[in-house]
């Protein structure tokens, strides 16, 4: 079950150039934190990849559906959805602005369907 996120925490995680993320194992245990790039739109979290979709972190959190995440102050457990390119015009706009010059990569096609939605898992705040 997934809560929606707090301006302060929406805030504190667009505000960070970078985020960084950690699998939430089976066990419970968390995998090595990732730097990634995020950003926010229509009030959500979204974070895509361009390569490597079926190992390393991103395929880590597609096949639990759970992370941890660091940004701003911030750390919280989260859950993921796979939201391919659901609301594309809005995630890619905001790599546009958040990450002006390089986000070639970020807002292609390739990109745009390996979208996902992070949101913060219930109780865990």
């Amino acid at each position: 079950m997934s809560e929606r996120w707090d301006p302060a925490e929406l805030r504190a995680i667009g505000d960070s150039h970078e985020m960084e993320v950690a699998v939430r194992r089976a066990d419970g245990g968390l995998g090595r934190w990732t730097t990634i790039w995020v950003v926010c739109a229509d009030g959500e979290v979204f974070v895509r990849t361009w390569h490597r979709r079926e190992t390393g972190w991103f395929g880590g959190v597609v096949r639990t559906g759970r992370a941890r995440i660091r940004a701003g102050g911030l750390e919280t457990d989260v859950v993921v959805q796979d939201v391919g390119e659901s609301g594309r015009a809005a995630v890619d706009a905001a790599y546009r602005k958040k990450y002006s010059g390089g986000v070639t990569d970020m807002v292609s096609d390739t990109a745009a369907a390996s979208t996902l939605r992070f949101s913060p898992a219930s109780g865990t705040r």
